[in-house]
């Protein structure tokens, strides 16, 4: 057993992590599993939406000139000829003195240029009578004027949200071309590990770790992909990393520098181990390496170690991969602290907070393997190398762990 000798900046490990990871090839899905999913391809549209002249104002479609000088005063009457209703239009050419009834979103008549709205008018069985003028142009919804052909409607790199598939759907899309959603492979080490769902049983623990991974593997856009446990054995470990096909390998637990900690030496014989130590608090055992094209992190065992870096580190290689941003998934907000926060300059420190309004408190600097601390915060704040610590009523930027 040894210590680390030097320990890399966490600038460091984004960067390389930044030059590494770029976004996967594309893949068609159909429109209705595509939220969420990033576009590998921009859209254009082929059609015109509306794709006619529509009705904005329920009324009376007429020829605008035949509506000047009309008052409450003076009213003018128009021979009503017909009506458009949705999907229904009217089938003949208006003339003038003439008018057509009109819902909203029904064909305007060839022939007619303005919709007078209902309320200006007065309907009679087979006229209508006209209060007001009405401008040419008015109250009409002129074909393209949404979306036009050759329109780019969504671009590369656009996550698409409800709102998107819709349009979609609106220029007849049925299916397309998306990211590959990241395959990240999730391998638990352990001899003193019961598997998720099991209950506690003497000096064994059950994996907590799993699980969450899992969430936040799926936050991230990515598949997550979660083995058996395995045992702290050489040549199982050796065996899961050669057999693994995903695009991220994340292996938690064994990571260290301890006696059974085998992954280390195992990422250097198969591949290449970049990173190893960081000046981190929780969370300094991380790893980071190569085997083949796949990026492969080492995360601590312990709980609040094991998001530290996952969040830190994997999650941003994990969305760059699906073509997300690289940026912490996370809203942050400014509050004041209302306790004294106490660093070490040399490391970044991950510090957990709980709120009160304005106010922040942390609620533990240390104990990595209290998952719980997390549970009971509402954000985290990343304390910068540089810096001891803050003092009461500072203003800090937090994380908050909570997604609107």
């Amino acid at each position: 057993m040894r210590g680390f000798r030097d320990r890399a900046e966490v600038v460091e490990l984004l960067a390389w992590i930044d030059r590494q990871a770029k976004p996967l090839d594309g893949e068609t899905v159909p429109l209705a599993r595509a939220v969420g999913r990033v576009l590998a391809q921009s859209v254009v549209a082929t059609v015109a939406v509306p794709g006619f002249d529509r009705a904005a104002m329920d009324g009376y479609a007429v020829q605008a000139e035949e509506t000047f000088g009309a008052s409450p005063y003076n009213p003018l009457e128009l021979a009503l000829v017909g009506e458009s209703l949705p999907g229904q239009p009217y089938s003949g050419h208006l003339m003038p003195g003439q008018a057509v009834r009109i819902m909203t979103g029904s064909p305007v008549p060839s022939g007619a240029d303005a919709v007078i709205p209902v309320e200006q008018t007065e309907a009679r069985t087979d006229r209508v009578r006209i209060h007001e003028p009405i401008a040419p142009g008015r109250h009409i919804g002129r074909r393209g004027e949404d979306i036009s052909p050759g329109q780019e409607v969504l671009a590369v790199g656009r996550r698409l949200r409800p709102q998107d598939l819709g349009l979609l759907a609106s220029i007849g899309v049925t299916e397309v071309n998306v990211v590959r959603r990241p395959r990240v492979a999730v391998l638990i080490t352990g001899n003193e590990l019961l598997p998720a769902g099991s209950r506690p049983q003497g000096h064994r623990i059950v994996d907590s770790n799993s699980p969450m991974l899992s969430a936040l593997i799926t936050r991230d856009g990515g598949e997550p992909i979660v083995g058996p446990i395995l045992r702290d054995d050489r040549d199982t470990i050796r065996s899961a990393l050669e057999q693994a096909t995903a695009d991220v390998l994340l292996i938690c637990g064994g990571s260290s520098v301890g006696k059974e900690d085998y992954a280390p030496s195992l990422i250097s014989e198969l591949g290449r181990l970049a990173f190893h130590g960081l000046a981190l608090r929780p969370a300094s055992p991380t790893g980071a390496g190569l085997l083949g094209a796949k990026l492969v992190f080492l995360l601590p065992g312990n709980p609040v170690s094991c998001l530290c870096a996952y969040d830190l580190f994997a999650s941003r290689a994990v969305r760059v991969l699906g073509g997300r941003s690289p940026e912490l998934p996370y809203p942050t907000q400014e509050v004041t602290l209302a306790s004294k926060i106490v660093s070490a300059v040399g490391r970044v420190d991950y510090v957990r907070l709980r709120l009160r309004g304005d106010q922040a408190e942390p609620i533990a600097v240390s104990g990595a393997s209290q998952l719980s601390t997390t549970t009971l915060a509402d954000a985290f704040l990343l304390v910068p190398r540089d810096l001891e610590g803050y003092a009461v009523g500072d203003r800090v930027t937090v994380y908050l762990y909570d997604l609107p």
